[in-house]
C-alpha cells in the first residue's frame, strides 16, 4: 500500500520506524527521515533555528502542504504524527481535495495544555484519531488509545530498590534547557563529589555544541543513551520532557528540574493557562485520581540547595510502587496496533 507520511519531528520519525516494523509491504510518500526511504522532504528541512529561519521555514511549509495535498491523491491512506502546527492545515487541505481520503492522526495536540479548539479541528478532518494518554479521551471522544508508545521502548523495568552511589544529570535536548540548568548541576555534582554523577548528552549532539552548551564537564561521567543511564541510577534530575516519563516508568527516584528566562516562562505560563503540573507523570497521576508523582523544582525553586534536598530526602520503595502503577496505566503496543489499522 502506499501511505503518505508527515513526520517533521526526530521523535516522530522513531515512531514511524517502529510503526514500519510490524508492517513490510508500505511504501512512503511525505516527509520522513531519509533513513526510511526517498521522502519529498527529508524532516532535518524543518527544523528551526531562529526567528529569520523560522520565516523562511513557514513559507517552506506552506509550499510542502500543497504538494503533500496534491501526493495524497496516489496514497491508499495518510499517516499524520505529532506536530499540530504543520499537520492540521495539512489534514484541511487534504480534505478539501480529497473528502473520501482516509486520514489517520497519531499523538494528537496537547489541547489540555493550550489551543484547546485544536480538538474540533482533529475531530473535523482526521478519521481516526489515536491517542497516547489516557485521559486525552475528555478532549478527544472519538480517540482510540492503545498505551504509550515509551512503555515499549523500554526494555527493562526495575522491579526492586537500587542502592548504589550513580546519579544520573540530563539537562535537556536544547541549548536553551542545557545552559540555564549546567550550572546548578555542576553545584550539585560538586556536592556530589563521593558520588558516580552521570552526565546524559543526547546523541545528535556534535563535539562542538556541546563544548559551547555544557562548558566544562570535567566532574562528570559522560553517556549518551538515556535509558541505560537511567537504568543505572539510584536518583536522577532530570529537565521537564519526555525523559521524566521515561525515568517514571522505568522506576527510578527523580525530581523534574526546569528554569527559563523570566519573559519565557511567563509567556508560556499565560498561553497553557497556568497548567498546575508540568510532567506528564504527575498529569496522568492527576486524572486518574492517584496524587502527586514527583516533584517539580521550577524556576527559582530550581536551585543547588533544592536539589540536593530532594536527594537526600526521597523514598525509593514509594517511587517503585508509584512506577508499577503507571505502567498498567501505560502499557499496550501502539505501533502494532497502528500498523494493524494500516
Amino acid at each position: 500500500m502506499k501511505l503518505l507520511v508527515s513526520a517533521v519531528e526526530p521523535s516522530a520519525n522513531l515512531h514511524l520506524k517502529e510503526i514500519l516494523s510490524f508492517r513490510q509491504n508500505i511504501e512512503l510518500m511525505g516527509i520522513f527521515d531519509e533513513s526510511l526511504g526517498t521522502p519529498l522532504y527529508g524532516s532535518s528541512e524543518f527544523a528551526v533555528m531562529g526567528i529569520v529561519d523560522a520565516l523562511k521555514k513557514y513559507f517552506k511549509a506552506k509550499e510542502a502542504i500543497k504538494e503533500m495535498a496534491f501526493l495524497a491523491g496516489n496514497a491508499d491512506k495518510v499517516l499524520l504524527i505529532d506536530a499540530p502546527s504543520f499537520n492540521i492545515p495539512l489534514a484541511k487541505e487534504i480534505k478539501k481535495r480529497y473528502p473520501n481520503k482516509e486520514i489517520i492522526y497519531y499523538i494528537l495536540p496537547k489541547v489540555w495544555i493550550w489551543k484547546k479548539y485544536r480538538a474540533k479541528l482533529i475531530e473535523k478532518f482526521v478519521d481516526k484519531s489515536i491517542s497516547i494518554l489516557p485521559f486525552e479521551k475528555e478532549y478527544y471522544p472519538s480517540a482510540l488509545y492503545f498505551g504509550n508508545p515509551l512503555y515499549n521502548q523500554i526494555d527493562d523495568f526495575r522491579d526492586e530498590v537500587l542502592t548504589n552511589s550513580t546519579i544520573s544529570y540530563l539537562a535537556g535536548s536544547r541549548k536553551s534547557e542545557i545552559t540555564m540548568l549546567m550550572s546548578i548541576f555542576k553545584e550539585v555534582a560538586k556536592h556530589h563529589h563521593d558520588k558516580n554523577n552521570i552526565l546524559v548528552i543526547p546523541p545528535y549532539l556534535s563535539d562542538k555544541q556541546i563544548e559551547e552548551y555544557y562548558g566544562d564537564i570535567s566532574m562528570f561521567g559522560i553517556s549518551r543513551d538515556t535509558h541505560k543511564a537511567l537504568h543505572s541510577a539510584s536518583f536522577a534530575y532530570v529537565c521537564s520532557g519526555t525523559a521524566t516519563l521515561e525515568a517514571s516508568l522505568i522506576g527510578v527516584p527523580f525530581v523534574l528540574v526546569y528554569r527559563a528566562k523570566r519573559f519565557d516562562y511567563w509567556l508560556i505560563n499565560l498561553l497553557a493557562g497556568g497548567v498546575e503540573f508540568v510532567g506528564l507523570a504527575n498529569i496522568i497521576y492527576k486524572y486518574e485520581g492517584l496524587g502527586l508523582y514527583h516533584k517539580e523544582l521550577l524556576q527559582e525553586k530550581c536551585n543547588a540547595i533544592a536539589l540536593i534536598d530532594e536527594y537526600n530526602h526521597h523514598d525509593s520503595s514509594d517511587f517503585l510502587n508509584k512506577s508499577k502503577r503507571l505502567r498498567e496505566v501505560l502499557k499496550g503496543n501502539s505501533s502494532q496496533e497502528i500498523a494493524n489499522i494500516l
